[in-house]
């Protein structure tokens, strides 16, 4: 069991399952799913006397994208697959900030697109890598929970995090 008094980035492994928020420079329409991260320190207190921590971090999110653009009557799904190197600060008792940056791999999955044909129903790239970065803050609940935010490219996500 992890005790945050004496060593809050000293944990083998964060398990982060999430609700996510895609953009909608993507698909002519923001996106929702849920996704799950799962992160694994690998070197631990790079700063003197704050307790940080370098993690990789990888895991897999499903959106879903109503309407093209123009209005169709289509629809779009994409996997996300990323894999981030996740540098993690413990900056009070309670709360904790981490950026991070890496890849990831994207298939989109299209719908049909409504009658017509329209100017906004030519699906976009339905595979290819991507870089992302983002930033996030986690509000500690106990030694082994916490509510965990990430604002960032090509996502948006909030879960909670278990240790």
């Amino acid at each position: 069991m992890v005790v945050v008094d004496e060593e809050p980035s000293a944990y083998p492994v964060e398990i982060e399952p999430h609700f996510t928020f895609g953009p909608d420079n993507v698909y002519g329409n923001s996106g929702v799913g849920a996704g799950l991260r799962v992160s694994i320190p690998i070197v631990s207190s790079l700063l003197v006397n704050v307790p940080d921590n370098l993690a990789i971090s990888f895991g897999g999110d499903v959106i879903h994208y109503d309407n093209c653009y123009f209005g169709s009557e289509c629809g779009a799904n994409y996997l996300m697959l990323p894999v981030a190197a996740q540098w993690n600060v413990f900056v009070a008792r309670r709360v904790s900030l981490f950026a991070e940056a890496g890849a990831f791999v994207y298939k989109g999955f299209f719908d049909e697109c409504g009658p017509g044909d329209g100017p906004g129903c030519a699906a976009p790239s339905d595979f290819g890598v991507l870089p992302t970065l983002a930033v996030g803050a986690r509000i500690h609940m106990g030694d082994n929970a916490s509510f965990t935010a990430r604002v960032g490219y090509p996502t948006i996500t909030l879960g909670v995090s278990f240790l």
